[in-house]
């Protein structure tokens, strides 16, 4: 059972694909600033009880690979992260100007998608090869 979350009533393993796009989709990220937002998005997740499996990105997006509790929200850990990762790369990141007068890095939408070791279609032939009691 390795990489399952054990807890005193329950096993999981939940994973959730995310990206977060920038403000007006602004090409802001360099790499530097990129492998700073990975150890903000990691000091959120300690926080957040949560395990940044992967993360990278581009100028103007991000990918993150993240395993959370089932006690956590998936918008919870969303605002979260970008919250936590807003703050401390305009702190390292001085001549990062304000893109709007929110003042917001990130766009206020974001994907998130589960992620899973089996597909759907495997599931339900699993699920539907359960033999019902007589």
């Amino acid at each position: 059972m390795n990489g399952y979350l054990k807890k005193r009533h329950s096993v999981s393993k939940l994973v959730v694909h995310l990206v977060f796009t920038t403000k007006y989709r602004r090409k802001l990220f360099t790499g530097i600033m990129i492998n700073q937002l990975r150890a903000a998005f990691e000091s959120a997740c300690v926080k957040l009880e949560c395990e940044l499996i992967e993360m990278d990105g581009e100028a103007d997006h991000v990918h993150l690979l993240v395993a959370y509790p089932p006690k956590l929200s998936i918008s919870v850990m969303v605002n979260n992260l970008k919250s936590v990762s807003s703050r401390l790369l305009r702190l390292q990141n001085t001549h990062l100007t304000r893109q709007s007068k929110s003042a917001a890095l990130w766009s206020r939408s974001y994907f998130a998608c589960t992620a899973g070791g089996a597909t759907i279609e495997t599931l339900k032939t699993y699920v539907d090869s359960q033999s019902t009691p007589e």
